[in-house]
């Protein structure tokens, strides 16, 4: 009986450490011209250095798993980031969606956006230009 649970627990939390750790990709628009990107090229978007392209944020759990493996920041470095940039009249701060299917949907309606997405809601309106590890 304690082995049973030990398992079941041990199970638990393998399942839940797997759900925190989604697999995340950045998209571009099918019909964008843009086919690979670095990861810095995607951090001066997201951090507001470049606007070659226009960002598109993804307030869903991804989003600090993203910042923290493409720019090496967490929320609230960001936060902090975009703040001055606001203050300062130098930028406006990527429109934060509710989830990845609104990401797809946005970015696939706008060849130059941006955006960042759990991989299982790629579909064919968008394609993968970077693959965040």
């Amino acid at each position: 009986m304690k082995n049973i649970l030990k398992a079941t627990v041990t199970m638990a939390f393998a399942f839940a450490a797997a759900a925190a750790y989604a697999e995340v990709v950045v998209i571009v628009s099918a019909k964008s011209t843009a086919t690979t990107m670095t990861a810095d090229d995607i951090a001066s978007i997201y951090l507001g250095k470049s606007t070659s392209m226009k960002p598109v944020d993804n307030a869903t759990p991804v989003r600090a798993q993203f910042y923290t493996a493409v720019a090496g920041k967490d929320e609230a470095q960001v936060k902090a980031i975009w703040s001055k940039l606001v203050f300062t009249g130098k930028a406006t701060p990527p429109k934060a969606l509710a989830s990845s299917a609104d990401v797809v949907k946005a970015v696939a309606a706008d060849p130059n956006a941006i955006g960042y997405i759990d991989k299982s809601a790629v579909d064919g309106t968008v394609k993968v230009v970077y693959d965040v590890k």
